[in-house]
């Protein structure tokens, strides 16, 4: 079983940023954060035109909790500034964001 050291998250929001979207991205998941890193300009122009503003970024994942991980929590502010963070059960691991949106990571 391979290990997942980061995901991609990407984000599409209106031109007043008001109104954002988690965007699909061919790959999201890297077995190292260097290669989400070289991948994320990449993806970030492939989906261009899909909203007025797309921004993205890499979190990391610790290998100790890569099964329990259930949530993103993320937040775009005004400024554009992804803020964003993994989420095990209901429990913050960390974020700088202040109300962060939830996607659950598993199906119910």
């Amino acid at each position: 079983m391979e290990h997942i050291a980061a995901l991609l998250l990407v984000i599409g929001c209106s031109s007043n940023m008001t109104d954002c979207r988690e965007l699909s991205v061919p790959v999201s998941v890297f077995e190292t954060f260097e290669a989400c890193t070289a991948e994320r300009p990449f993806a970030l122009g492939d989906l261009q035109g899909q909203a007025a503003h797309v921004v993205g970024k890499c979190l990391a994942v610790d290998p100790a909790l890569e099964d329990d991980y259930d949530q993103i929590a993320w937040n775009v502010r005004p400024d554009g500034t992804l803020d964003a963070s993994l989420e095990v059960s209901g429990m913050l691991i960390a974020s700088n964001s202040v109300r962060p949106e939830k996607v659950s990571l598993k199906q119910q």
